[in-house]
Formats: structure tokens, C-alpha cells, sequence
């Protein structure tokens, strides 16, 4: 039975969404670069000084925010992949749900979107905290690869094959997220999701105007190459 919550705990969870929801709208109108603690303060009619109870830095209000977007981002996925899985869909199906999820939380979240995969902040690191939320859409395509490759549908590695350094970081890789899965197997993963991930950068950033402007039809055409490059 969950415990009930007292009335300071309810205020506090709400003043944090509030401070949270004016930090978002900063966020779209100037930029993560321009966040201040001051300014979301003074926009919510509170002293700085009662803020840096809830936040003591603006790395911690921006780590904060970019937890909820890597968890929105990944709620928005793994739902899509349960919803293709319940209809039957096969490795390729759940795939291009699992992208396309990606694609419609970034252009209706854009500057959740920037502030994840966006120009860095400069002077903010990101905390081991953060991994584990940021992990859960690559995971997603990892499961995807280990069936492949268990079911004999991966590409062989042919010529190309991982080698030193980056063979010894792929396989730690791998040995972490899924023990056995090939080196060559898990690097063109990362290449292909790579690939998603910059044709939906260069869409909200305006990079495909004049050339695959609107963008469905060429992210669509990647996310089916992509399958194909996977053995999906």
C-alpha cells in the first residue's frame, strides 16, 4: 500500500513541476545556455534563496530536466514497441515503431530533444545518474540485434571487421548490454542509430530544407534501409 503524502511533501512536488515547467520554457526561448536559477525564480515570484532548496545549481535543475526528457523519450518508445509487439509485428516492425516513436517525441519536443542531443552546455556534465534513463532507447535497438543475430539474420561481418582499440570497446561493451553479442554486429548498431538520430537532428534543425523538405518520406526511407543494413 503506498503511503499517503503529507501536505508539505504535495507542495513540494508541485513547486518542483513548477520550477521544472518555467525552466522548460526558458529552455525553448533562449536556449539551455541562458538557464538561470534567477530568472525561473523570478518568473515564478519566488527569492532565489527559496529555489536553491529544491535545486541547489542550475546543474541541478538541468539534470533534473534532462532525466524527464530521457524518460518521456523513453515511456514514448517502449510503448510503441508493446503496442507493435501486441499487434505481432516482427523485428522489422517493431524497429521502424521503435524509430518513428523517437522521431514523433523529438519534433513534439524539440527543445527536450535539443537539450539531450543538442550542442553541449557548456561547463555542465552530465551524472552517472543519468545513464541508466538514457540508456533505455539504445537497450531497445540492443534486443533487437541479439534476436537478429541468435536467429541467423545479421549480416555477416565480411571484410570489416572490429579491430584493436575499437574491438576492445565494443566487446566491453557488449559483455555489459549483452554478453556474446558480436563486436561487428553491435558497431553497426551504434553506426545505424547514429544515422537515425542525425536525420532527426537535421530535420529540427533545419539542415534538409531545400533538399528532403518535409522529411517523413527520406526518415522512413533510412529507417527501412537501416533494417536492412541489420538484418532486421
Amino acid at each position: 500500500m503506498a503511503a499517503i503524502k503529507t501536505a508539505r511533501e504535495r507542495a513540494r512536488e508541485e513547486l518542483t513541476r513548477e520550477i521544472k515547467a518555467e525552466a522548460r520554457r526558458q529552455l525553448a526561448a533562449q536556449g539551455a545556455q541562458q538557464l538561470s536559477l534567477r530568472a525561473v525564480a523570478r518568473e515564478l515570484g519566488m527569492v532565489s534563496s527559496a529555489l536553491y532548496r529544491y535545486f541547489p545549481s542550475r546543474d541541478d535543475l538541468l539534470t533534473a530536466l534532462i532525466l524527464d526528457a530521457y524518460d518521456a523519450l523513453g515511456d514514448a518508445a517502449e510503448a510503441a514497441l508493446a503496442a507493435a509487439e501486441a499487434e505481432g509485428a516482427d523485428r522489422r516492425g517493431r524497429w521502424r515503431a521503435l524509430a518513428h516513436a523517437v522521431r514523433d517525441w523529438a519534433l513534439a519536443h524539440p527543445h527536450e530533444y535539443a537539450l539531450l542531443y543538442g550542442t553541449p552546455v557548456p561547463g555542465y556534465a552530465a551524472p552517472q545518474e543519468t545513464v541508466a534513463a538514457a540508456a533505455r532507447v539504445p537497450l531497445a535497438l540492443v534486443a533487437l540485434l541479439r534476436e537478429a543475430v541468435d536467429a541467423g539474420t545479421a549480416p555477416e561481418a565480411g571484410t570489416r571487421v572490429p579491430e584493436g582499440e575499437l574491438a576492445a570497446q565494443l566487446t566491453a561493451v557488449a559483455d555489459e548490454l549483452s554478453p556474446g553479442l558480436p563486436p561487428a554486429a553491435l558497431a553497426r548498431g551504434i553506426a545505424a542509430w547514429t544515422q537515425v538520430y542525425g536525420v532527426i537532428s537535421f530535420e529540427l534543425f533545419g539542415h534538409l530544407v531545400g533538399s528532403a523538405d518535409p522529411a517523413g518520406p527520406f526518415f522512413s526511407f533510412v529507417v527501412e534501409d537501416v533494417a536492412d543494413s541489420l538484418g532486421l
